[in-house]
C-alpha cells in the first residue's frame, strides 16, 4: 500500500514553516507552530517529512534559497549592466525593514544556526552559497570581458568577496541601525567592482 495521498500543497506548507523558522529559529521552533503555521495536522507531516523538523528545515532553507536565486539571477540577466545590478541590488539591504534587521538573513542564520550541528544542514548552506558566488563570478568575469569594470582581480576571488559582504551585512545591520552607516560600508566593498 502506498499510503495516503497528500492533501496539502507541500510547497505553500513549507513557505508558511520558513516564516516560523525565519521569526523563531530552528531551535526555538516548536512542532505546534509549524503544524499550525502550515495548516496540516502530525500524521500528515510525518508523511511528507519523514526526517521530522529537521528535514522541513533543510527542505525550507533550500526553497527559501531557490526562490532568492531565482529572483536575482533574473534581474542580473534581465538588467544592461549586471555589475551595476549587484551593486544597486547591495545597496539596497542598507534599508531593509526593521523585521529584517531583528531576523536577519534566513539563509545566514541557517549558516550560522546549524551548520556546524549538523552535516546535512551544512552541505546545503554550502551549496547555497557557492551557487551565489558562482553568479557573482559570471558577472564579474563577462564585465572584465567587456571593460565595464578596470579591475583584473580573480572573478572568483571577488565574487567570494561579495558572498562574504552578503553575510557579513545581515550580521552587521542588526547591530546598526543607521542605513547611512550601512550605506557607506557596502560602497567601501564595492569599489573593488569598479
Amino acid at each position: 500500500m502506498a499510503g495516503r495521498p497528500k492533501i496539502f500543497d507541500e510547497n505553500q506548507a513549507i513557505e508558511k514553516a520558513t516564516e516560523v523558522f525565519r521569526n523563531k529559529g530552528y531551535d526555538t521552533a516548536s512542532a505546534d507552530e509549524l503544524l499550525s503555521a502550515m495548516g496540516i495536522g502530525k500524521g500528515s507531516f510525518y508523511l511528507a517529512f519523514k526526517g521530522g523538523k529537521q528535514e522541513l528545515y533543510v527542505k525550507s532553507i533550500e526553497q527559501f534559497s531557490e526562490n532568492f536565486y531565482k529572483i536575482l539571477s533574473e534581474g542580473i540577466e534581465k538588467s544592461e549592466n549586471g555589475i551595476e545590478f549587484i551593486k544597486q541590488f547591495f545597496l539596497s539591504q542598507a534599508y531593509s525593514t526593521e523585521c529584517e534587521k531583528e531576523r536577519g538573513c534566513f539563509l545566514g542564520n541557517s549558516l550560522v544556526q546549524l551548520s556546524e550541528k549538523d552535516a546535512q544542514t551544512k552541505k546545503v548552506s554550502v551549496k547555497i552559497m557557492r551557487n551565489l558566488q558562482q553568479l557573482f563570478a559570471g558577472v564579474i568575469e563577462k564585465a572584465q570581458k567587456n571593460n565595464q569594470i578596470k579591475t583584473k582581480e580573480n572573478p572568483e576571488i571577488l565574487a567570494w568577496h561579495l558572498t562574504n559582504l552578503w553575510n557579513g551585512i545581515h550580521v552587521t545591520r542588526r547591530l546598526e541601525s543607521s542605513p547611512e552607516v550601512l550605506k557607506s560600508l557596502i560602497e567601501i566593498n564595492l569599489k573593488l567592482l569598479d
